[in-house]
Formats: structure tokens, sequence, C-alpha cells
């Protein structure tokens, strides 16, 4: 399977909905899409929809904690919405709850990030 990457955003807050399935085939483009965005300048804030992710392995995991770095060193959020649970389950067993939040879905994400509407 393949993995769909769309990026949207809502004042400073970048918006990743990933669908399918994020693995070491896919899980660089994801990185460097991500880091491409927040390059810019334009965005202090992170939201990962994970609605329509299936399957995840330790390389989405990977990209997952390295982009939370990224996000903390510019001073902002990164929040996860809507995950599925067999994705959930990866990310419990690893501990990433303990230092990500997580939301039912994407707009109480956004709104959790703290930007006014």
């Amino acid at each position: 399977m393949s993995l769909s990457l769309q990026m949207d955003s809502d004042r400073q807050v970048l918006i990743v909905r990933l669908a399918g399935e994020l693995d070491h085939h896919h899980a660089e483009k994801v990185r460097a899409s991500i880091e491409a965005e927040l390059e810019k300048g334009e965005f202090r804030h992170l939201v990962l929809n994970l609605a329509r992710l299936e399957f995840m392995d330790s390389s989405g995991l990977g990209v997952i904690l390295g982009r939370y770095k990224k996000v903390s060193q510019l001073g902002g959020k990164m929040i996860l919405c809507s995950i599925q649970p067999p994705v959930y389950r990866l990310m419990e067993m690893s501990g990433l709850f303990k230092i990500l939040p997580t939301y039912e879905n994407e707009k109480h994400a956004i709104s959790a990030c703290g930007v006014a509407s």
C-alpha cells in the first residue's frame, strides 16, 4: 500500500493528514515534506491527523519524534489527532503519549495549539 500526504494550514498551525501506510518506504518523504514547510518559518505548531493512517512501523515513530523535537525547538506544540486503533497501539507501547498530546479530532487539536481564531 502507498502513503498519501496532504498539508494544510490554519493560522500558525501546519496540519498534516496522512493516509495509508507510514513505513520505511515512505518515512523519508514525510520527514522531508514536513521539514520543508517548517523551514519556511510560517508555522509554529504541527498537528498530525492520522484518521486515515492504517499502519505505521518504527520508521514512522522516528519521523514523528524528529518533528516533535523540531517543533519544540521552534517554541511550538505538536499534537496528534484521530489515531486509528492499530497505530494507537504501537504509539502506546512506544511511550509516545508521554510526550505528545492526542485529541479526538482535528478541530480540537488545532484549538489546543492556542492560536486565536
